[in-house]
């Protein structure tokens, strides 16, 4: 088994792909069903994906990607969205979880402080952080925390646009997962930030609310798919120990 770094080493943004090679749709499914167990922040999971096997889909992304080979060239396609219209739908999902889960794992006598405190977080506080309306809950919010902040320590990004941002490094967190999935598969990919939004939701039918993160692009390289050697900074001006 591959480890980690030895996966890393392998992944690379892949800009051409071999198109007399085709992926296993049901292993790409595989490796986004493993990823859907990444991290995302207070377990909220406000992501979804399209997984594009249709050519003729793949066709029309390509003008809206810019035409790129990474696009164009791939044989399968996924997308990464933000749902930031779900959060009180995934947090009633989380309460009817816990209810389950505190009675089966909690000591008796504990189970009612907790249930108490993980109702109070996913029925207020998530609702107060993540409302949303033309940037007014998230100027109150960063209002009322730079009191707040006065006196004890607060989360500060929560503007409206913030909120978006965590939503992002969450979706983030699953595309990395999907990503080195599909590299122990021997599968290639290239994340790719370069689109049009817009177009890109009308080709896929995406709903309204719903906000394209990044789309992966998958296949097989050929041999100049990959342009050169990697490039890193020096390692010692990126890390410092305290």
């Amino acid at each position: 088994m591959a480890t980690v770094k030895e996966l890393l080493e392998f992944r690379r943004a892949v800009r051409n792909y071999d198109t007399t090679k085709s992926l296993d749709p049901e292993k790409v499914k595989a490796c986004l069903e493993a990823a859907s167990l990444a991290p995302t922040s207070s377990n909220l999971q406000l992501w979804e994906v399209v997984h594009v096997t249709d050519k003729e889909a793949i066709r029309q992304l390509g003008p809206a990607c810019f035409d790129q080979t990474t696009i164009t060239s791939a044989d399968e396609l996924v997308v990464f969205l933000i749902r930031p219209d779900l959060v009180k739908a995934h947090a009633k999902a989380i309460l009817d979880f816990e209810r389950e889960n505190v009675a089966r794992n909690y000591p008796a006598e504990k189970q009612a402080k907790y249930m108490n405190l993980i109702t109070q977080y996913y029925t207020r506080l998530v609702p107060f952080l993540y409302g949303r309306c033309l940037g007014l809950f998230g100027l109150l919010r960063e209002t009322l925390m730079s009191i707040a902040g006065l006196f004890r320590a607060v989360p500060r990004s929560i503007s409206e646009n913030d909120m978006l941002g965590i939503m992002h490094k969450s979706c983030g967190l699953v595309a990395q997962s999907f990503i080195l999935g599909m590299a122990e598969q021997g599968y290639d990919t290239c994340p790719v930030e370069g689109f049009d939004a817009y177009r890109v939701k009308r080709v896929l039918h995406l709903p309204r609310q719903a906000r394209v993160s990044l789309i992966v692009s998958c296949g097989i390289r050929i041999p100049k798919g990959v342009r050169g050697d990697r490039f890193r900074l020096d390692f010692d001006t990126q890390y410092r120990r305290v």
